[in-house]
């Protein structure tokens, strides 16, 4: 598990960008309390989710307009055509963690994710 940040720190409708990690993490607190993480890359073009519009259990890109589902990290709207990873999220003692996915990626074209 990764820590992210501070239960108290993420209020609801907002998100917060894990960056410790490649490629990064967007940590979602919807409006009904639910936590949900994804990649963070848009899988269309290079461009941060967390930084998009959250509405309901959708996050909308904020290049393109892509949506995409934090349940499941697929695609409800176009030019997006492939899915976002997601990722468990834990809270401990008022800690939100990241339990990172063991697949690979979509990363959009032309990016790579950074090695070690």
């Amino acid at each position: 598990m990764i820590p992210a940040c501070p239960l108290a720190a993420l209020p609801r409708g907002e998100a917060f960008r894990l960056d410790t990690v490649e490629p990064p993490i967007a940590i979602f607190h919807t409006d009904d309390g639910e936590l949900y993480a994804i990649d963070d890359t848009c899988t269309h073009q290079d461009a941060s989710l967390a930084d998009g519009w959250l509405e309901g259990c959708e996050v909308e890109c904020p290049l393109h307009a892509s949506r995409f589902d934090l349940r499941t990290g697929k695609v409800d709207a176009l030019p997006a055509k492939l899915p976002v990873r997601t990722h468990g999220v834990v809270v401990e003692d008022d800690t939100i963690y990241v339990v990172p996915s063991d697949l690979p990626p979509n990363l959009p074209p032309g990016a790579r994710a950074k090695t070690a």
